[in-house]
Order: C-alpha cells, then sequence, then structure tokens
C-alpha cells in the first residue's frame, strides 16, 4: 500500500500525514474555540446568551454592540484605568523582575556563593525582633528596619570567627525556587499589613512591588539554566582582553541569551498581566487591575457573560500581540530549554 510508505527520506507517508494533520486540525479547534466563543458572546443579547447554545452570528442570533457600547462608553473611565493599571504594573514589574533575576541568576551561574547559616539564622532573627518590635510597640517601620539592618552587621562581624556550616550555589536556588512554591494565599496577610505600615495600599507601586518579588525566583530558575548553558570559553577569552565581568555580561552574555530573556520575559508578563489574588487584597479603586474589573462583572444580578466577554476580548489582546511580536525568540527560547532537559 503506497499511502503507507514515505515518497522520501525524511518524509510522511500519506496515511500518516493524514492522521497527524487531522490530529493537529482537532486540537487546534479545541485550543481555539473557547476564544471563539467569548467574542461571539460579547456580540450578544442577554436573551441569546440566556437562550440555548447559539453558534453561528447573523444564524442563530443577531450581533450586538450593546455590551461595547457599555463597557468603552457607559463604563468608560471606569474600563480605561484598571486597563491602564494593568499595563504599567506588568510592564513594569516585568522589566524589573528581568533585570534584578537576570543579574542574579548570571551570579548564580559564575560565582560560588558560601553564606554562613549561622549568618542567616542572625539576620532572620533580628529581622523577626524588628517586625515584633513595630507589631506590638507601633514603633516606626523604617527606624525598626535601619535598626535591624545595623544589627544584623554587627551580630556578623561577632560572629563571623565561630565555626558554621556553609551553605552552596544550588541550596540557594533551591531556596529561592521555594518561595515561588508558596500558595499566594499564605503570604497575603503579611503583605497586605507591610503595605498598610509603609501607606502604599490601593497604589500602582504596592503592585508593581509585590509583583516583581513574587515573579523574581521564576526569572531566577529559568535564565540560571540559560546562564550555565553559555560556554565560559567566551567570557575568559573576553577576560582575556580586558572586558569587566559587567560589560561581559552586557555585550557577551545578554545576547547570546536573548531568547531566554524574552520566554521568560513573556512568561512574567503574563503572569503579572492575570494575577487576581494578590491584586484582591491590595487595590480597592485607585489601582484596580483588569482581572478585577472582569470578575466584578458577577455581581448581585448575577453573571453578566456579554460585559465578561468583552472584557475578556480586549484583555488578551495585549498578551496575543507581544506573542506574534516576539514569536521567534520565544520559539528558540523554548526549544534551548527542552535540549537542555
Amino acid at each position: 500500500m503506497r499511502i503507507f510508505e514515505p515518497k522520501a527520506v525524511g518524509t510522511m507517508a500519506p496515511a500518516t500525514k493524514l492522521v497527524v494533520y487531522g490530529i493537529l486540525g482537532l486540537w487546534t479547534l479545541i485550543v481555539l474555540f473557547p476564544l471563539y466563543w467569548v467574542l461571539i458572546t460579547s456580540f450578544k443579547l442577554p436573551i441569546h446568551v440566556f437562550d440555548g447554545p447559539n453558534y453561528l452570528p447573523f444564524i442563530d442570533f443577531l450581533p450586538s454592540l450593546h455590551a461595547w457600547r457599555y463597557i468603552f462608553f457607559d463604563l468608560g473611565r471606569d474600563t480605561f484605568r484598571p486597563y491602564g493599571n494593568s499595563l504599567i504594573v506588568a510592564a513594569t514589574s516585568t522589566a524589573l523582575a528581568v533585570t534584578a533575576g537576570a543579574l542574579a541568576a548570571y551570579a548564580l551561574s559564575r560565582i560560588e556563593f558560601r553564606p554562613r547559616l549561622l549568618s542567616i539564622g542572625v539576620f532572620l532573627l533580628v529581622m523577626s525582633a524588628a517586625i515584633v518590635a513595630v507589631a506590638l510597640s507601633g514603633a516606626d517601620w523604617r527606624i525598626a528596619a535601619a535598626s535591624g539592618v545595623a544589627l544584623f552587621v554587627l551580630a556578623a562581624r561577632a560572629t563571623r570567627r565561630l565555626p558554621s556550616p556553609q551553605l552552596g550555589n544550588a541550596e540557594i536556588l533551591f531556596w529561592m525556587i521555594s518561595q515561588r512554591i508558596l500558595p499566594p494565599v499564605v503570604t497575603v496577610v503579611p503583605i497586605y499589613v507591610m503595605l498598610q505600615q509603609a501607606g502604599l495600599l490601593d497604589t500602582r507601586t504596592a503592585l508593581v512591588l509585590t509583583y516583581t518579588t513574587v515573579n523574581l525566583p521564576i526569572v531566577v530558575w529559568l535564565m540560571y539554566d540559560f546562564f550555565i548553558s553559555i560556554p565560559r570559553e567566551l567570557e575568559e577569552s573576553a577576560a582575556i582582553d580586558g572586558a569587566s565581568r559587567f560589560r561581559i555580561f552586557r555585550e557577551i552574555v545578554l545576547p547570546l541569551a536573548k531568547p531566554g530573556l524574552v520566554a521568560t520575559a513573556l512568561l512574567v508578563f503574563i503572569l503579572a498581566w492575570n494575577e487576581y489574588l494578590l491584586a484582591l487584597f491590595l487595590s480597592t479603586v485607585k489601582a484596580q487591575t483588569i482581572p478585577l474589573l472582569v470578575a466584578a462583572q458577577n455581581a448581585t444580578r448575577g453573571p453578566q457573560w456579554w460585559y465578561m466577554s468583552v472584557l475578556i476580548t480586549i484583555m488578551i489582546l495585549p498578551v496575543i500581540a507581544l506573542t506574534i511580536l516576539l514569536q521567534r525568540f520565544i520559539a528558540k527560547g523554548l526549544l534551548l530549554g527542552a535540549l537542555k532537559g
């Protein structure tokens, strides 16, 4: 049977090609159908949403722009403000997390750190005492933090000659990623109290700082694998020619790690863009983000699916645009990560 035999080496047989493309086509329909359903729901009247499944515009129902008019003209500012907040918070926190995380990952991949367990214990003890002092006596958190840092420096110098086990880069890396394994709901109350003491609740600054901190471990974890795969001989050759470590990082390492940086940045942007729980606790009106506005459409009148669909449609546009724009870098970055195993 010729349909089961490939015509040339390296090609698929017609029957195999039919099965493969059939599966891919089915999977494409499964992936795209929810997007299609959200899009057509945004053009339905409430009666069409509740009157059974209607799939085809102009055949099953007459499209209407009433939901789009309500979101863009009746709500107006209450739509654009959360949308702008989401763009600013997601973009800024992504830039900060990727910058700091890339530097930290590069340092962990090239420099051997040996922090003493005793010094870490002293740091945790002093900072815990500062937090308790703020909580019980109402002391200014800035004075307490400065005092804690000063006490730690003095205690670290006093105990530096005492014997203590040391940690390595692998332990530091595991500790960093373990912070992301922790469910956000566990940390949201301490974060709320800290930002309340700092007077930053319901501000974009609070969300930027929180998202940057929360997503930093992911950047370090992903970028460490990219940096460790870059041959050190390139950097050693540049160092022999007199290049500083920062210049080596900026002109040699970063261009080679560009696909990984782009893929990581897009992942972090999507995480910040879709984040809901922390935004729910840390913002009310001024810093409200678009996921909160979508959730607000399920209020006392029940879920307003047509308004939700409009918001979700405009919410996914930046992610789709970034994915299309950075597609070639993302493919290289994901492929590099897959090859490293």
